[in-house]
């Protein structure tokens, strides 16, 4: 009978996924729809850019500065001792452009905003002010939803570049400023070894990132139940989610890219 019961659970929680992936590539397809039909209005969208991009701008700061700083540290003390301080630089701008700056901005916006947006949206579903919308003849998802979606997709990959930047800048602080190394030392390998590839890659990583935090936050507030409690588990659950979906797609995202890279290298150099 406990066998039973477990197997029925089981059954349960697969169908359940299952139907919140199918819900949510059709929130997704609908926003797209409803973009292209009719964009969202120029203020609503505005207030959207402000919030995600401008209020982001000092967590996104602080956080692609000091990555650059310990980068450079951890880097400079492991390559000094095998006589490749010189490589110093090259190290923390690749890990940077086409790792840590899109992954660690993401992260950073989906807690900063993300958690937000997943609460606000919470929050107008369990008091039925998106009812209410409905009931006016407003669509949700043109004026909720599309705003956000087109303020990720724009703001998470300037934001990306920015935390890019900032890094390269601590890393040099550190190099530079504390270790001694001379400002050429560090940015001139960069014009050999850092290609329009690794920055392509970095950027494409962050659009993805940008759609992936801005709908898993949307979806699950306006699916929220259960009043108040349902709101912070729905807030919770966004956020665990979108990490946990920007490093698995981070993966994915790597392995894909240089694949396609090197197949038009070998075709190129055929």
């Amino acid at each position: 009978m406990e066998g039973g019961t477990l197997l029925q659970m089981l059954k349960e929680k697969f169908f359940n996924v299952f139907s919140s992936f199918g819900e949510y590539f059709s929130l997704i397809l609908e926003v797209f729809i409803t973009i292209l039909k009719k964009p969202p209005s120029w203020p609503v969208l505005r207030e959207q850019l402000y919030t995600i991009g401008v209020t982001s701008l000092n967590v996104v700061a602080f956080t692609g500065i000091s990555t650059g700083t310990i980068l450079a540290a951890q880097s400079f003390y492991q390559l000094s001792e095998k006589g490749l301080a010189g490589v110093t630089g090259i190290m923390v701008a690749k890990a940077m452009i086409t790792e840590l700056g899109p992954v660690l901005t993401a992260l950073m916006v989906t807690g900063r905003v993300g958690s937000s947006m997943a609460a606000e949206l919470g929050t107008m579903k369990v008091t039925e002010q998106v009812d209410a919308l409905r009931s006016m003849a407003v669509d949700p998802n043109r004026y909720l939803i599309a705003p956000r979606f087109l303020a990720g997709f724009m703001m998470v990959p300037l934001l990306t570049v920015f935390s890019m930047i900032l890094g390269i800048f601590g890393g040099y602080l550190i190099a530079v400023d504390f270790f001694g190394m001379t400002p050429s030392s560090y940015f001139d390998p960069m014009k050999v070894q850092i290609s329009a590839f690794d920055i392509t890659m970095g950027v494409i990583k962050s659009f993805i990132f940008g759609v992936l935090l801005v709908t898993i936050c949307c979806y699950k507030g306006i699916k929220t139940k259960g009043g108040a409690a349902g709101v912070g588990k729905a807030t919770t659950t966004s956020v665990v989610i979108s990490y946990v979906s920007i490093l698995v797609f981070d993966f994915f995202l790597t392995m894909a890219l240089n694949s396609i890279h090197t197949s038009i290298l070998n075709y190129w150099l055929r």
